[in-house]
Formats: C-alpha cells, structure tokens, sequence
C-alpha cells in the first residue's frame, strides 16, 4: 500500500460557494471523499491537505518526504502562476507528482495561462472539474501499481 497525497491551495476550500459556473457545485469535503473512496478502493491510502498560506504548502510537501508519500495530486491554484517557492520544494523532495485544475486556466484570462508546475509534472489535468481529479488518482495508482 502507497500513500498519495492531495495537496490543495488557496480558495480551494470554497468550492461549491466559490463561482460555481467555474469551479462547480461540490465542495472540497467531496471531492476529496471520492478521490478516497477511489484511491482506497485501489489499495492504497490518500492523505488530504488544503492550505491558503504558501509556506503552509511547502512545509506539507517537506513531510510528504519524511513520511514516504509515493506520489503527490496538486492543485496549486493561484500559486500555479506565482510561484517558484512552491516549484522549488516539489523538485526537492523528487517525489512524482499530478498538477490538476478545475476549469481550463488557458481559457481564461492571460495571467492564468503560464502554470510553474506544467513542465515538471509527470501529467497535467485541467478543465475536467471535479473528474480531473479521479482521472488524476487513476493515473498515480496506475503508475505505482506498475
């Protein structure tokens, strides 16, 4: 059994309240519930963190190597346009990671189309809603199950 954690950022924990015709109606609470049911179903364990605070993100991702997390799904939301700090500690730990987003952030406006995250992940998500997310945990348990 592996662990796979979803880590998720700032204003995330507005779903289902947050511009809906966005981002959708389901809350963040179920989201991770299905991911999981998903990732549990498949033999291994999902651990869940969401945070609005940068440095919060990246002392998560340090433990993430502490505790031997094989895999990492990560919405950095409005960091994926702002930040290297973010990008740095994902590139230390060196573990495997998903970048995934809701809506399609090359669709919207032009600050959004640049992501830190997109050259260094091993898959991109994006625009799927909340199906982006389990597409996402079927591709980590696809690659740690081979």
């Amino acid at each position: 059994m592996a662990t796979i954690l979803l880590i998720n950022g700032p204003n995330l924990n507005l779903l289902g309240i947050r511009e809906t015709s966005i981002y959708g109606n389901l809350s963040l609470a179920n989201i991770e519930s299905q991911v999981a049911g998903f990732v549990e179903a498949s033999g291994h364990e999902l651990d869940c963190f969401q945070s609005n605070h940068e440095g919060d993100i990246i002392d998560r991702i340090h433990l993430a190597l502490e505790q031997g997390i094989a895999y990492i799904i990560i919405n950095p939301a409005g960091f994926t346009h702002t930040s290297v700090a973010i990008r740095d500690a994902v590139l230390a730990v060196n573990i495997p990671f998903i970048e995934v987003h809701l809506s399609e952030p090359k669709s919207r406006e032009p600050f959004r189309h640049y992501s830190y995250f997109s050259d260094i992940a091993q898959e991109v998500i994006s625009g799927e809603g909340p199906d982006g997310y389990l597409k996402a945990a079927a591709s980590a348990v696809k690659r740690l199950n081979h």
